[in-house]
């Protein structure tokens, strides 16, 4: 059984960028948007994945991720409900700790920072660019956007 615990962060600078160890481009669509139960398919560069994601408890939910043939994920997104995300990450090391930084190119929205954590009580320092926290706040699932 997959588990995720993941904080999420507003992003208050640029700084994430001179910071950022890697880049990677993702496109993303999702199957079904329920709450109860998250289906989404991405392409990371040239690589497919779909995602099975549960319930939001807290910072806390089941996810499930495989990865798939890329031109089967491209005709995937053909499927997909409403308009892909499209967005640009950023892999930032702070102190042993890995941030994604999401920088979203369409639609618009605002920069977002997670880390994933091995449990809820996990104690990290936070880099210079985040800002407020809004793990669990709906407004910020991706699968709310747009």
């Amino acid at each position: 059984m997959g588990k995720e615990i993941e904080h999420k962060y507003l992003v208050t600078s640029e700084t994430y960028k001179t910071l950022a160890v890697k880049t990677t481009h993702i496109i993303q669509g999702y199957l079904s948007k329920d709450p109860e139960r998250v289906v989404r398919v991405r392409i990371i560069d040239k690589s497919g994945f779909v995602t099975i994601k549960g319930k939001t408890e807290g910072d806390t939910r089941l996810e499930f991720e495989y990865e798939i043939p890329y031109n089967d994920a491209l005709e995937m997104l053909k499927l997909c409900l409403g308009h892909p995300i499209e967005k640009r990450r950023w892999i930032v090391m702070n102190k042993g700790n890995r941030w994604e930084v999401d920088e979203f190119i369409s639609p618009a929205f605002p920069t977002v920072a997670e880390i994933e954590l091995a449990n809820s009580n996990h104690d990290y320092p936070l880099p210079g660019f985040i800002g407020k926290e809004v793990t669990g706040d709906p407004k910020f699932y991706n699968s709310n956007i747009g």
